[in-house]
């Protein structure tokens, strides 16, 4: 059974500061603020065991810059 209020964050920059995070709107793409631009994550159909328990899996697609 999945905790649909976390996710696991799959891709992306490797030091990004966190890969378990709260996700407002389960099933929705997330947003993640880092090095002056956003880090953009899709849901997938896949969960992951983690300490949390089962938890969906977002995947990286693509980076936004901000202006600046």
């Amino acid at each position: 059974m999945s905790d649909a209020t976390r996710a696991v964050l799959e891709g992306g920059p490797d030091d990004l500061p966190e890969r378990i995070v709260s996700v407002s709107t389960p099933g929705e793409d997330i947003k993640i603020a880092f090095r002056g631009g956003y880090e953009h994550f899709r849901p997938t159909t896949r969960d992951q065991d983690t300490p949390e328990g089962a938890l969906p899996v977002y995947e990286w697609w693509e980076r936004t810059e901000l202006p600046g």
